[in-house]
């Protein structure tokens, strides 16, 4: 691993929550073990403890009461009763001892309770016995140790200890690798994204993130990003493409703006000179009407150009859009059919629908033809508004149904037409504006445009 790798490791979130966890792991476990050495080891010697207690009070008792022989029986019929092993030492005052089967004892008194190796031997093998005692002193100052064996316990307690010890051991340094390891393998994908995203900074606008097939939260997380960057790479390339059509419908005008006003110089007549004059015009207002149509569209792509969104008449709306194309229809020998169900309402800003119908009504009577038939119709059902505007012309061809949406794109084929090839892309910015959705299809002959709502 590499220095730069190394560091980014340790620096980085995922071995830092590891270690946390790891941390918050080992409480735990020290927390679960410490519960179950209460439970199996201190509360056990606790219990024996106070048992041997009493046993000592009860026997200092009988000394004072019957006498130090009676003290003695008691202690030898002590020895065979019991769960545990009984262990006993009687130390007479000048040290003599009367009576044990203790191994050794201190030389100090016991203070509380104490533990002893109690190991017997019979038949050449030792048998391994931990003795609990609790010492009393006797009224004559005799010394009088009393105790039980407590192997068992003391055989739980060395293994709570040793087991433990080693269980913390091996589960933080398992905990501690597989943190490293999560982390590294972590990096390396985070690494992927960001060599990706350093790329298309530098301009590549291609690349992609790789993908390893697992369907984990990075491949689907990778697979978004590339969704991202295919949306960015068609932003651009639609960006590129709309900046060498307006270069290219701007130069013509402005070509021919040029030329007449260099004519209009040197022009002798003043017929000359107002032919040339018209034409500068009539150039100069298709140059205002392409930068106003731009204008709206990026005002309505930005949100600016809503108005406010309101309940329209969609019924009425309709009709008005219809009267005001038929004028123009009719000077082409077409006509409308008009099939719209009554009380349409939807929430829009009603000027911009306005546009967006009058808009495919218009191109539906260029491009429908001498004499046909341009076709609207609109309803509701179940809270979705659909309307429809279609015409009897020559139709567009599959490959193209997208593309008339962009600016300036005009169908092989129709450039004779007049216009300046935004009116479709302006109906696409509203209808998105509204969260709609605009389909264009075949009519079967000519061209149907859905617009849904």
């Amino acid at each position: 691993m590499s220095a730069p790798r190394r560091r980014r490791v340790w620096r980085s979130l995922t071995l830092r929550l590891g270690l946390i966890y790891v941390a918050l792991f080992l409480t735990s476990t020290a927390t679960m073990f410490g519960a179950a050495y209460w439970i199996g080891v201190y509360q056990p010697l606790l219990h024996e403890t106070g048992s041997v207690r009493v046993e000592a009070g009860d026997l200092a008792a009988i000394d004072r009461a019957a006498g130090r022989d009676a003290l003695l029986r008691a202690l030898e019929v002590r020895r065979s009763t019991g769960p545990r092993r009984a262990f006993d030492a009687l130390i007479a005052p000048d040290g003599k001892v009367l009576l044990a089967n203790l191994p050794s004892w201190p030389d100090d008194p016991v203070p509380g309770w104490a533990l002893l190796e109690a190991d017997a031997y019979k038949g050449g093998q030792e048998r391994d016995y931990e003795a609990l005692v609790v010492e009393q002193q006797l009224d004559d100052g005799a010394r009088l140790i009393v105790g039980r064996d407590v192997e068992d316990i003391d055989d739980r307690d060395e293994l709570f200890t040793i087991g433990s010890a080693w269980l913390i051991v091996i589960a933080a340094a398992l905990a501690i690798g597989g943190s490293i390891a999560m982390s590294s393998a972590v990096g390396q994908r985070i690494d992927m994204v960001t060599r990706t995203a350093r790329r298309v900074m530098a301009g590549s606008l291609t690349e992609r993130i790789p993908l390893r097939g697992t369907g984990d939260d990075f491949d689907e997380l990778s697979e978004t990003l590339n969704l991202m960057l295919g949306r960015i790479e068609e932003s651009v390339e639609s960006v590129r493409r709309v900046s060498d059509n307006v270069a290219h419908e701007l130069r013509t005008p402005l070509a021919r703006l040029h030329a007449d006003l260099d004519e209009l110089r040197s022009a002798e007549s003043d017929d000359e000179r107002r032919r040339l004059t018209e034409q500068a015009v009539a150039e100069a207002e298709r140059l205002q009407a392409i930068f106003d149509a731009l204008l709206r569209i990026a005002r309505i792509e930005s949100g600016r150009h809503l108005a406010g969104v309101k309940p329209v008449d969609l019924t009425t709306l309709l009709a008005d859009a219809v009267e005001f194309h038929l004028p123009d229809a009719e000077g082409r020998g077409q006509r409308i059919e008009s099939r719209v169900a009554p009380g349409l309402v939807m929430e829009a800003d009603r000027n911009l629908i306005f546009q967006t119908v009058s808009n495919l009504l218009d191109n539906a009577s260029k491009y429908g033809g001498e004499g046909g038939t341009i076709s609207v119709t609109a309803s509701a059902a179940d809270g979705t508004v659909r309307i429809a505007i279609s015409d009897t012309g020559p139709g567009i061809a599959p490959e193209y149904r997208e593309r008339v949406k962009e600016r300036f794109f005009r169908v092989p084929g129709s450039g004779g037409q007049p216009g300046t090839g935004l009116g479709l892309a302006i109906v696409a910015a509203i209808v998105a504006l509204h969260n709609g959705r605009m389909e264009i299809g075949d009519a079967r002959p000519g061209t149907e445009v859905v617009l849904s709502f």
